[in-house]
């Protein structure tokens, strides 16, 4: 399904954004994730709060060597599955993509749609994994839930400015595309 903005004059069709921005916005907020938060600050593993989680499946603290081990594996799994969601957010992007790449690579619409995948990612992470199973938080500590509400917070402000970004796009210019059902998402 089309939204208004996405369907042009003489029956062609832009191809939609939609789903190549937010899975690349979830690959790349999951890069953001784990490179900065996980690697660069430090403030957590994938299992890191475990023992303390709703889960109650042992505790791999980050402070000793098996606890370092096992989330070190875990965050290489979590990294995958971000390299994979850049991947296949790429290949949907390039098979929607005809003579106008530059228009797209520049439109609003797709940076709208990364933002906001990028939000959906810090969203369900957020929620799932601090709140839900408790497995780690942003950051441990005595400020420990106004991180993960942080979090949450910065989340859903990338979902709003995302979907506000690619609401104010121009339209691409559908000569360029070729022939396509309305139909086709």
């Amino acid at each position: 399904m089309q939204t208004g903005k996405e369907q042009h004059l003489h029956g062609t069709v832009a191809p939609s954004l939609t789903l190549p921005g937010i899975v690349l916005g979830v690959g790349l907020g999951g890069f953001v994730d784990g490179i900065l938060l996980h690697q660069i600050l430090q403030w957590h593993h994938m299992l890191t709060s475990i023992g303390s989680s709703r889960i109650h499946v042992g505790a791999y603290p980050a402070d000793t060597v098996h606890g370092l081990q096992i989330n070190t594996v875990w965050d290489g799994l979590f990294h995958t599955f971000t390299w994979l969601s850049v991947l296949i957010g790429l290949g949907l992007l390039y098979s929607r993509l005809t003579h106008s790449r530059g228009k797209v690579w520049t439109s609003r619409a797709l940076w709208g749609w990364v933002l906001a995948g990028w939000g959906i990612f810090n969203l369900v992470e957020g929620i799932i994994d601090h709140q839900i199973l408790g497995i780690h938080h942003v950051r441990t500590g005595e400020h420990q839930t106004l991180w993960d509400v942080g979090f949450l917070v910065l989340g859903a402000v990338l979902v709003v400015g995302g979907w506000l970004l690619q609401r104010s796009a121009k339209p691409l210019d559908a000569g360029t595309y070729p022939e396509r059902n309305a139909e086709t998402p």
